[in-house]
């Protein structure tokens, strides 16, 4: 449900995304569409969010931001993500999309 919203909160914003919604799909589909930003939910239906950026990072740095209800329990497996809290408002998405973009640069 939260990947149908960014998708249409993202096309609005003029971005083109694909959903995923487990661990594998997510790898998958970063191999396939070759992202410039990820937004990964901690916990996905079969696996883990922070598995599946560990694993598409390995190939190449993909700027990204996890959401979650729990940003502590995302913090302290990879202490330096730019992490949404949800519920979260488009304003707080535009931030944090800014964040991890600018983190990428440096």
């Amino acid at each position: 449900m939260i990947g149908s919203f960014l998708a249409e909160v993202l096309a609005g914003m003029g971005h083109a995304c694909s959903v995923a919604t487990t661990e594998a799909d997510a790898v998958m589909a970063a191999s396939r569409d070759q992202p410039d930003l990820m937004i990964v939910d901690l916990r996905l239906g079969d696996g883990s969010g922070i598995a599946a950026v560990e694993k598409i990072l390995v190939v190449r740095p993909i700027p990204h931001v996890f959401v979650s209800g729990d940003p502590a329990q995302v913090s302290k497996l990879r202490s330096t993500a730019v992490v949404l809290q949800k519920p979260f408002r488009e304003a707080d998405l535009t931030r944090a999309i800014h964040q991890a973009l600018a983190k990428a640069v440096r």
